[in-house]
Order: C-alpha cells, then sequence, then structure tokens
C-alpha cells in the first residue's frame, strides 16, 4: 500500500462514500416552490373517489407512506390527532400508502386497527410521478387552499409542525 496513486485512490473512495451517507443523512428541503399541484382522481380505500378539485378550499395533505415504515407508523398518531383538531377548519389529509407486498384490503383493515380517521388510498405511479414525493418516506406535501404547494417533507411530520403548516397555509 505504499503506493501513492492507490492510497489517493483510496481516499477519494472513502470521500465519495462518505459524502454519499451525508447526502442521504440530510432532510429534504423544507421549503417548496409555489406550483400549482397536479390534478389527480385516485379511489380511496373506502371506495370514494378523491381529486385535487373536491379539496378546493381546503389546506390538503398529502402524505406518502407504508405499514413497514417505522417513521411512518410514529407519524400516524399524529395525523390522527391533527385531523380530529383542525378538520372542521379546513384541514385535510390523503394518505397515500406505498406498500406493494400487502393488497388493498389489508391495507384497509391495517388503518382501522391504528384508527386512522382520515381518506387512504394506495399510491398509483401516475400520483408518485406528479407529486415527486422523492426517494425516502414518509413524505408530506402541503398544498394550500388555492390548490399551490407550498411544502415538502421527506422525514417524520410531528403534530407540532403540521399545525403550523396548517395555520401558515390556511
Amino acid at each position: 500500500m505504499s503506493d501513492p496513486s492507490r492510497k489517493i485512490t483510496i481516499i477519494a473512495a472513502a470521500l465519495t462514500l462518505a459524502a454519499a451517507v451525508m447526502a442521504c443523512a440530510q432532510p429534504a428541503p423544507k421549503a417548496a416552490e409555489a406550483v400549482l399541484a397536479p390534478d389527480f382522481s385516485i379511489q380511496d380505500l373506502q371506495g370514494t373517489t378523491r381529486t385535487l378539485a373536491g379539496y378546493k378550499g381546503k389546506v390538503l395533505v398529502v402524505n406518502f407512506w407504508a405499514t413497514w415504515c417505522p417513521p411512518c407508523r410514529r407519524e400516524i398518531p399524529d395525523l390522527i390527532e391533527a385531523y380530529r383538531e383542525l378538520k372542521g377548519e379546513g384541514l385535510e389529509i390523503l394518505g397515500l400508502s406505498v406498500d406493494t407486498e400487502l393488497a388493498p384490503p389489508d391495507v384497509l383493515a391495517w388503518i382501522k386497527k391504528a384508527g386512522v380517521n382520515y381518506p387512504v388510498a394506495m399510491a398509483t405511479r401516475e400520483i408518485v410521478t406528479a407529486y415527486e414525493p422523492g426517494d425516502y418516506i414518509p413524505a408530506t406535501i402541503v398544498i394550500d387552499r388555492k390548490g399551490v404547494i407550498r411544502f415538502r417533507q421527506s422525514e417524520l411530520m410531528t403534530k407540532d409542525t403540521l399545525v403550523r403548516l396548517f395555520k401558515q397555509f390556511k
């Protein structure tokens, strides 16, 4: 290992690996570019069709998650609480499950057992492409009452943050 070019190659590889690890460890940017939310039409697990237009005048929180994701499971009670408290003021939440191993009836059973009180649908390729939640879940996108995306986050969403965002964008 006395060859200087080999040492440089090893150091370069180590730095590249360290940079990749650091990039993955950084949370997603908090502010979103103010763009109109893409239109969508999706059927939730209860059989109701949900569209962006159906949420007009409300603050819509779109939450990409999965039953097997520990941070997703940790944030669900906060989402349930925030929805219970703020639904009457115009907060809406649409959960989009990215579970690929579970059939929709199994995800429905899971959300019922967890006490989820907001609509949940299975994420489609089209909605993932349109909303670009990123490579990590949970991923949350906040859309204001005018249908403009105002916030994106690829990490655990807390009730306090959700309430703050709702008040900011309502």
